[in-house]
Order: C-alpha cells, then structure tokens, then sequence
C-alpha cells in the first residue's frame, strides 16, 4: 500500500480503545510513512502515542443523548477533510456513510471490522424494549451485509462468526482475536505465580464489561460464599457498566460490602492501564459468564489478558474455554451458577501453582500482526 493516511473509527468504543487503538492504531502506525487517525468516544490520548497516530473526537455524551447523531455528521467532516486511502470501520453505525464515501470517490476503500454479532446481541440481550428489537435487529443485519459485498475484506473479532454471520464468507474474511497487545510502559507479566494459603489475604478481580450477563452478581456471591472458608477473601471490581439498574447495584454492594469489595469505575469509563495494573496485583481473575448465545462460543478479551499477564483464572464449564485454560493449567473451573462447597474450593486453590510452561505466547496480539500486515499491504 502506498504512503498514505487511514482511519479507522467507532462512535461508543472510546478514543483509547484496546482494539481500535491499542492493537489496530499501534500496529499501523509502526510504520512511520502512514498517518493514522483515531476517531471515537471521547477519552484521554495516551500520553506514550506516536506523533504519526492522531485522534479525534466523535461523542462527548452517553450512548442514548443526541451527541450520537452529531457524530455521524463529524465522522463525515473527517472523511472529506482527512481523504484516507483506507478506512477502517468499528461500528456498523458508521457502515452506510462509509458506504457513500466509498462510492463518491475512486480509490477508496474499507474494511469492517466485525467486533460482536450485533443483529444476535438486539434480539437477546434485552436492552432494547421487544418491540424495537427484531426491527432494529434487522436493519444491522441488511447493512452488514451491503457493506460485506463493499468492503475490501472483513475483519472478525472471533472465530465463532464466521459460522454465525451469513455474509462472512470464506475467502472475504480474516480472523483477528482479541488477544492482548501490552501498552508502552505496561508491566511485565509475572509466570509461576501460586497463590497464598488460607490466613492470607486472596484478591479476587473481575474485569472489563460489568454486567448480569458477563456475571457481576456471581462474582460478588462467589466471593460473599468463600469468605466463609476463607476471612481474607477480597473483591476488585472494575470496568464500565452501562445499565442504571446495574449501576445503582455496584454503589450498594460497594457500600454494603465495603470491609471487603472495592469497584472502580461503574459509571464512569475506566483506563485499560488501570485494569493491567489491577490484574498484577490480583490473585485469582473471575469469569463467571451466563450462558448465552452471545457471549458463549467467543473467547473473552480478559481471559487473553489474564493469561497473558500469568493471572489463575477461575472458569465455568464452557469447553472451549476449558480446553484453552486446560492447555496451559491456567485456573480451574467452577460451577458458580450451580452453588460449590466454599472449604473444597478453598483447599482445592490454597498454595496452588499455575502456568508451570510459563506465559502462553499464543495469548498475545503480536501473533495476528502478521495478519493484519497481509490485508492493508494486498491493498491497491
């Protein structure tokens, strides 16, 4: 691909985002004859950017305000101001004007970065009223697939889609997971850690998304339960939780619970360096996920980033995290939503070494690198 500038844009996902950011942005821009450009929901620029990786602001309000429709409009300014050779889009909102832009100009493309299953997640995540859901459901589902026959290549976040989504097909697609890409300044993950014996203190972390389905209430009884074998259980919550009635649910507990569990974040976005630095000091990473035809057949960004960092991890009985935690003795499963006797577990966990191989490489993003190179460099 000739020197030139790319964009790659999101409305929700936030200026700093691992992916779009992190991952995407810190990759392309390693090449310094490319400038990249960063559009998104407002949040600091790291500090540690390289100059040829650039961000701009499309939404300053939440999700719901009428700052999302004003983002549409900014994200176009930037197409016409910035003219990329390549766009890359993080949002299927984005994908129609995209679409425009591609077709009002020659030499234009895009690629879609399909990042959830999203015409699945409206139709049974319940977070929109019924009556919205099949409609809107519908509606992504059509431009996905307008866009699929557009787009340079589709980019899936998980293997799991290319089955899922009818227009992914084959020889148009290339699979790019979530793993973890440390940040400048990050700290070393640390292998071989064993955990204390009961007497100790023990902290627990849940991180990321909070919310029922990623299992929030699980985590906060898990811990509530091991304390009774084990006093000095500790709870970190942290991440970003979008639902009001989950929000007011973390400011109770963080009350009711407060000898014992600390949330940061709820309300308010937190930085993916402030989860790291929770994951170093954490004993045990909780991954108590309901089952759902969402979220089942993917791999967590936090299960890459925990095993990546050395962190145990606890795990329900889904097996394809099972066989993946199984292959480096990475943690254990539990059965959280089926209730477990709290002094096995404690005996089963005190003293216990894991990841005795060491840090897993294949949790790294450093191995889709390559992948990513393929794409934009095939590029005309």
């Amino acid at each position: 691909m000739a020197p030139s500038s790319l964009l790659l844009a999101s409305v929700l996902k936030p200026l700093d985002d691992t992916r779009m950011f992190g991952k995407f942005g810190r990759t392309l821009a390693s090449r310094p004859e490319l400038t990249v450009h960063v559009a998104g929901r407002r949040a600091p620029r790291p500090a540690n950017a390289p100059a040829n990786l650039q961000t701009h602001e499309l939404l300053a309000g939440s999700r719901l305000s009428l700052g999302r429709l004003a983002a549409q409009w900014r994200y176009w300014q930037l197409l016409r101001q910035l003219k990329p050779r390549l766009v890359i889009v993080h949002a299927p909102e984005l994908l129609p004007l995209t679409l425009l832009w591609r077709g009002l100009g020659r030499g234009r493309s895009f690629l879609y970065d399909v990042r959830e299953n999203y015409a699945l997640n409206i139709q049974t995540q319940q977070v929109y009223p019924s009556w919205v859901r099949r409609t809107l459901a519908g509606l992504v589902r059509w431009v996905e697939t307008a866009a699929a026959g557009r787009a340079a290549k589709l980019i899936l976040a998980e293997r799991s889609y290319a089955d899922e989504l009818p227009f992914a097909t084959p020889a148009h697609t290339v699979v790019l997971e979530n793993k973890y890409e440390p940040q400048p300044g990050e700290p070393v993950a640390c292998a071989n850690r064993s955990l204390p014996v009961v007497g100790e203190p023990l902290r627990l972390l849940f991180s990321g998304t909070i919310s029922k389905l990623n299992g929030v209430y699980e985590a906060v009884a898990f811990a509530s339960a091991l304390r009774s074998a084990w006093p000095q259980v500790e709870l970190t919550i942290i991440g970003f939780c979008q639902q009001p009635e989950e929000q007011r649910y973390l400011r109770e507990i963080a009350v009711t619970h407060s000898s014992w569990l600390r949330v940061v974040g709820g309300d308010t976005l937190v930085s993916h360096r402030d989860i790291v630095r929770e994951i170093g000091r954490s004993h045990l990473g909780l991954l108590p996920y309901r089952p759902h035809p969402s979220s089942w057949d993917c791999i967590p960004t936090k299960l890459y980033e925990y095993l990546a960092s050395g962190l145990p991890v606890l795990i329900p009985k889904n097996p394809l995290w099972q066989e993946l935690v199984r292959r480096y003795k990475a943690g254990a499963t539990v059965p959280f939503a089926e209730g477990f006797p709290p002094s096995g577990i404690a005996d089963f966990l005190a003293g216990r070494a894991f990841y005795p191989d060491g840090i897993p490489q294949e949790a790294f993003w450093q191995t889709e690198t390559a992948k990513l190179w393929q794409i934009v460099d095939s590029l005309p």
